[in-house]
């Protein structure tokens, strides 16, 4: 039997592609890989071109055949393709171990890194090699055989639990849901978001409304739903997912995984000789001590915290004075605080959402880029793809040279991972015979799908959203950097990585922007004045509660894996509620258990590492004062911005690269100001 895991030359032939495909090929590429790296160390001598360049061939197949089956587990996910799935995972630590212990491919880099050649590579060159050496550090090549095995059993295990907690937390999603069929529970909730519950019940065979806890759906009941005890039910269920509380108690329960992996990550640190997993986190990472980042988040609390107290206690007031609500419980903060938002601006996000179709918006998004960079984006038909709602195109630069390919999913559906994200499909990177492989991405979100006749209409926060991974996906895709391990998003420091898709975001908020693409879906009329004015009066509304959350989960999960101490266990909640106490406003009630659905720093790549969106958020508004200087869609300006920090990718420090652009280092202030905190 053919498998198209193995006969892959160009994309993914996703219509081919079969959970059956998925063991064998990986067997297969992983056995190659080990007969080829046993090769290359039978010569005596290595240089770049016999050692490195044959290595990122290996990598990059092995890469090639695993993306495409990690991204349809997350986007289209089945059962078996998960046993698949997860039949693979400890192969590929194993791998993955073994070559970062492989202490006879360590010494050969090492010739490499000490010899004459060194001197002559390239800066990227260089960066790429410096950073295998470091990464074969951190695989703990340089411990004694019964710890290297410890080292490689517990990653794979590591591997597993973090697979598991993901599968629980969609299981936990997928698995409630309530259907309403008395309309008049539903008053106050959107046409829109009714016709899509309405939606979701037929395709169950359901008479009714079917509401259920992605986000969309959730979002509207809490931001909309009159009746309170529907906000507190569905409250309940999606507080509750994945733990020993709620509807579901103790059914796909993360509590037991969760203390897996702080075991593990400890173990995993103190086998390499750092007292934490924290610290070793940032062995790779901009900041360079435990106390820098929590003084930088402390800095910002303080700076924050009374903000937060009184947009919470304005909320409190107007649900108190002008509707009669005696106490403000959690899952009315979100109902009263857009009905204040519409009191006070005379706007709501269900306001704006006729003037941002979907498609409009794409379109928009591409122009803005090629304003700022000169870059044509053209959708390509007949490519196959994992559902139907999936569109590709191609990005050429103001040349006619093609620079990246991109797979784009916007829509929420069942048996996809919630969230939105960037991936890689493919990397770019220089071939043997010196031509060029065109990096490709997947950008994947979980929008209101188009209901019926009615196009996709997004909210202004999913506006940003699509921006956010669109810069990551530029990110990725421009990179003029040719070794695979520092192009594009590889080798870029975890805290310097959201710069792009931060900064990208700003264009949401300019008027010179938004007219190019917020246009009423029946009429095409632009966004009048009055609205766009009542938008950014709106902008920090509650500012102050939405830095506080972020800095709750940023302090939790770093002090989460710094103080970790095994004769204690992971003290997960007290430790959450320790934080609550240091720098939150709101107290949600016992049974919350927020954190069994904390994906990114369980099974994410944010692990010690979620500080990382605010740190890389004082970088993105200092570069975009730069174009608030001189011109939001000067050419100048954003053909600086794509060569220093979006063509560089990870071939040199994030500092350095910053301070090219921006002619000093990056100054907390742009943050404070956009974030409503200073005038």
């Amino acid at each position: 039997m053919q498998n198209p895991l193995l006969e892959m030359t160009g994309l993914p032939p996703f219509h081919a592609l079969r959970p059956e495909h998925v063991e064998p090929a990986v067997d297969t590429v992983l056995a190659e890989n080990r007969a080829a790296i046993v090769r290359l160390l039978q010569r005596k001598e290595h240089s770049w071109d016999t050692l490195l360049v044959p290595l990122e061939e290996l990598d990059d197949r092995l890469s090639r055949t695993w993306s495409p089956v990690s991204h349809l587990n997350a986007v289209m996910n089945s059962e078996e393709l998960r046993v698949a799935y997860n039949a693979c995972l400890p192969k590929l630590s194993a791998y993955a171990t073994e070559l970062g212990q492989n202490e006879e491919l360590y010494h050969a880099l090492q010739t490499i890194r000490d010899g004459a050649e060194y001197a002559q590579l390239s800066t990227a060159r260089r960066k790429h090699l410096d950073n295998l050496l470091r990464d074969f550090r951190l695989s703990g090549v340089a411990l004694p055989p019964e710890q290297k095995a410890r080292f490689k059993a517990a990653s794979e295990e590591l591997s597993r639990a973090t697979a598991r907690f993901e599968e629980h937390l969609l299981d936990a999603t997928n698995g409630w849901h309530l259907l309403v069929t008395d309309e008049s529970r539903l008053a106050g909730i959107p046409d829109s978001s009714k016709a899509m519950m309405r939606q979701a019940a037929q395709r169950e065979g359901q008479d009714g409304w079917r509401i259920g806890l992605d986000f969309p759906s959730y979002f509207a009941v809490m931001t909309h739903a009159d009746d309170r005890a529907l906000r507190e039910e569905l409250y309940t269920a999606y507080a509750t997912r994945a733990s020993d509380q709620g509807p579901h108690a103790g059914r796909w329960d993360n509590g037991p995984v969760m203390e897996q992996i702080l075991v593990l990550r400890h173990e995993l640190a103190q086998l390499l000789g750092f007292p934490s997993h924290a610290e070793h986190s940032l062995a790779t990472k901009m900041a360079e001590t435990p106390q820098q980042v929590l003084g930088f988040l402390r800095d910002l609390a303080a700076r924050s915290l009374q903000l937060a107290q009184n947009d919470l206690d304005e909320i409190a007031a107007y649900a108190r004075d002008r509707h009669g609500l005696a106490t403000l419980e959690v899952w009315d903060i979100n109902y009263y605080a857009e009905k204040l938002r519409r009191h006070k601006y005379a706007v709501s996000q269900e306001d704006l959402r006729p003037w941002f179709p979907a498609d409009r918006v794409v379109g928009g998004m591409f122009e803005v880029v090629q304003r700022l960079f000169g870059l044509d984006i053209r959708a390509v038909s007949g490519v196959p793809t994992w559902h139907e709602d999936v569109r590709f195109y191609d990005i050429f630069d103001s040349a006619g040279s093609l620079r990246g390919r991109f797979y784009l999913d916007l829509y929420a559906r069942p048996k996809k991972r919630g969230g939105a994200w960037m991936d890689e499909c493919i990397r770019a990177r220089t071939l043997e015979d010196g031509t060029r492989q065109t990096p490709v991405a997947y950008l994947t979100c979980n929008f209101t799908p188009p209901v019926d006749s009615q196009p996709a209409l997004l909210s202004h926060d999913e506006v940003q959203t699509l921006f956010h991974e669109f810069g990551h996906g530029l990110h990725h895709m421009l990179t003029r950097i040719e070794v695979a391990g520092v192009a594009g998003i590889s080798g870029v420091p975890w805290d310097a990585v959201e710069l792009p898709s931060q900064f990208l975001e700003n264009w949401c908020w300019q008027r010179e922007a938004l007219d190019l693409f917020a246009r009423h879906h029946e009429s095409g009329e632009p966004l009048p004045s009055a609205l766009f004015d009542k938008m950014w009066a709106a902008r920090n509304f509650q500012a102050g509660m939405q830095m506080v959350r972020q800095l709750e989960f940023a302090l939790f999960d770093f002090r989460l894996y710094l103080e970790y101490d095994p004769a204690q266990g992971g003290r997960i909640q007290q430790l959450l509620d320790e934080v609550r106490a240091e720098v939150a406003v709101v107290r949600p009630p016992h049974y919350n258990r927020f954190q069994h659905g904390f994906a990114h720093i369980f099974s994410g790549g944010y692990s010690a590492g979620y500080y990382s969106y605010k740190w890389a958020e004082v970088l993105s508004s200092d570069a975009f004062a730069r174009f608030e200087e001189e011109g939001v869609f000067n050419r100048a300006t954003g053909l600086a911005f794509m060569e220093a920090i979006l063509e560089q990718g990870g071939a040199r420090e994030p500092m350095e690269l910053f301070i090219e652009f921006r002619g000093r280092e990056p100054s907390i202030d742009a943050l404070l100001r956009h974030s409503g905190m200073t005038t």
